[in-house]
């Protein structure tokens, strides 16, 4: 197989933000040529102003940087013709119904998993204070606690409660928080908290997947995973139930866990799932006196950030008060103000990394305007 073939095929796996389908599927990517390890990659949008260009030119270029071909890549953006745009319609809606979800989380919905590659870095804690500042600007939160062996979220979030079935799912448990919601499934409101769940990977894969598919996850605006340490099992069948999931490494500042972390990142690529950024706990402690001592070393974050060629999204230092509010269920970010760090990091998230989905996007109109004209015809008729 030649190189541009390889890379169409790499490329294959891309999806369509919107339409959930691979984007060489659905037509957009044109001629692929790959000369001297540099690549030219032609692909069009549905229209010239997609506000999701700039995450698929991105997705592009780190799928074909995959490639052992490929060292550079230039990226030549155009725009669909009519009969292409005619023609990606109709692919997209025979592939939406070929491949309908098997979970009820909206088909838009940024799903988020926080991961690392060891403990003790603070992924819990991020995910129970991201998902209140995603909340506090009035989203419905889903949080899935993956962890399965150490099970941390109820407590951080301070949601309890026996799990009931309605409809033959189960439904998670809510917590409103301001405008918005949180959304949680976790271990822990299934086992004691001092119990040791004695599973082998069969077992607790199963667990994964029926907090997704068989939960009501209908009507939340974000997804967010936290993830057990390592890249085993329930990585592996997290990747396989959610393609469309995007990964939020977490690291501290020093060396051992920056390479710990940068294997997390190896796993999602080599998986198909997107990297989006990385988040550096404990970054440093200032002392009441006004000192910054930094406890961990410093600049871990940057520097993996910087190998993986995705943004640094927050800097988060060394904080009393987070471990104090995760113990009473009552996150820190609750008495942050709107420029606290957990802030910008949710900000960050819905203007940047991972844009609340709807019909705003160009397929979404392009979609919604369709069934509108269809509906028509059929009351005229």
């Amino acid at each position: 197989m030649q190189a541009s073939d390889r890379l169409r095929e790499r490329l294959s796996q891309v999806l369509d933000p919107e339409l959930g389908a691979s984007i060489v599927e659905l037509g957009m990517v044109g001629e692929i040529t790959v000369f001297e390890r540099h690549a030219v990659v032609h692909a069009s949008l549905t229209t010239v102003g997609c506000p999701l260009r700039s995450q698929i030119e991105r997705d592009v270029k780190e799928a074909a940087l995959t490639l052992e071909d490929v060292d550079t890549i230039d990226l030549v953006m155009g725009v669909l013709d009519a009969p292409a745009k005619a023609a990606l319609m109709k692919r997209a809606r025979t592939i939406a119904q070929a491949s309908a979800p098997s979970t009820s989380i909206p088909t838009h919905t940024p799903v988020l998993m926080i991961a690392s590659g060891k403990g003790g870095v603070g992924k819990s804690s991020i995910t129970a204070n991201l998902a209140v500042a995603l909340a506090a600007t009035g989203r419905c939160v889903g949080v899935l606690d993956a962890d399965i062996w150490g099970f941390s979220l109820s407590r951080l979030l301070g949601i309890h409660g026996d799990i009931e079935a309605s409809g033959g799912k189960m439904q998670p448990l809510e917590r409103s928080v301001g405008a918005g919601s949180i959304k949680l499934l976790s271990m822990g409101l299934l086992a004691d908290e001092d119990q040791a769940l004695m599973w082998r990977g069969l077992m607790v894969q199963k667990a994964v997947a029926q907090f997704i598919e068989d939960a009501d996850w209908s009507g939340i605006d974000y997804f967010l995973i936290d993830t057990p340490p390592g890249t085993g099992d329930i990585a592996m069948t997290l990747a396989r139930l959610l393609p469309q999931m995007g990964q939020l490494v977490v690291t501290t500042p020093t060396i051992a866990a920056q390479r710990v972390a940068a294997r997390a990142a190896d796993f999602a690529r080599k998986s198909n799932i997107r990297v989006l950024g990385v988040i550096e706990n404990m970054s440093g402690f200032i002392c009441t006196c006004g000192e910054r001592h930094d406890v961990f070393g410093q600049g871990g974050g940057r520097s993996l950030s910087e190998e993986l060629h995705v943004p640094l999204l927050a800097e988060i230092e060394l904080n009393a008060a987070i471990g104090e509010g995760g113990d009473h269920g009552e996150p820190v970010v609750m008495a942050e103000s709107d420029e606290g760090v957990f802030h910008r990091l949710a900000r960050r998230i819905l203007d940047d990394v991972a844009p609340p989905f709807g019909a705003v996007g160009c397929s979404a109109r392009m979609l919604d305007s369709l069934s509108k004209a269809v509906a028509n015809v059929r009351q005229s008729s």
